[in-house]
């Protein structure tokens, strides 16, 4: 014997609603889309759904990245990974005391310039 359905998930089941898709969103852009969607009055899915099958959205496309790019995105991420833990040693060393202010100060430095040096030789390539 088969459950009776309410009348609204009848309806999208006969539709063929089977996929769920899900995205996720900064506050600030959740916040755009809930009022978005509550302007629209519609439920968010079928606010989404006409959004993109009626082509109401401008998509721009990303530029695919050149070898360049590719290989200087792979150093700038090993690189990073190893700052990462560089930049955790010295907060741990000063928390600990076992680096001077002054040491810790001067090793920050050195990691933001690092960091603004890295991201300037990714704005020349490409």
């Amino acid at each position: 014997m088969e459950r009776a359905m309410p009348p609204g998930r009848q309806q999208k089941r006969s539709r063929g609603l089977t996929h769920r898709a899900a995205f996720r969103l900064s506050e600030a852009d959740y916040q755009a889309y809930c009022e978005k969607v509550a302007q629209s009055g519609l439920s968010p899915s079928e606010f989404f759904r006409q959004c993109v099958l009626t082509n109401r959205t401008t998509i721009v496309a990303r530029r695919p990245a050149s070898t360049d790019r590719r290989m200087m995105l792979y150093a700038v991420n090993k690189a990073g990974n190893n700052l990462n833990q560089l930049a955790h040693a010295a907060n741990t060393a000063n928390l600990t005391g076992k680096a001077s202010e002054g040491t810790y100060l001067a090793i920050l430095d050195h990691l933001q310039w690092i960091e603004q040096f890295m991201t300037a030789l990714l704005g020349h390539v490409d």
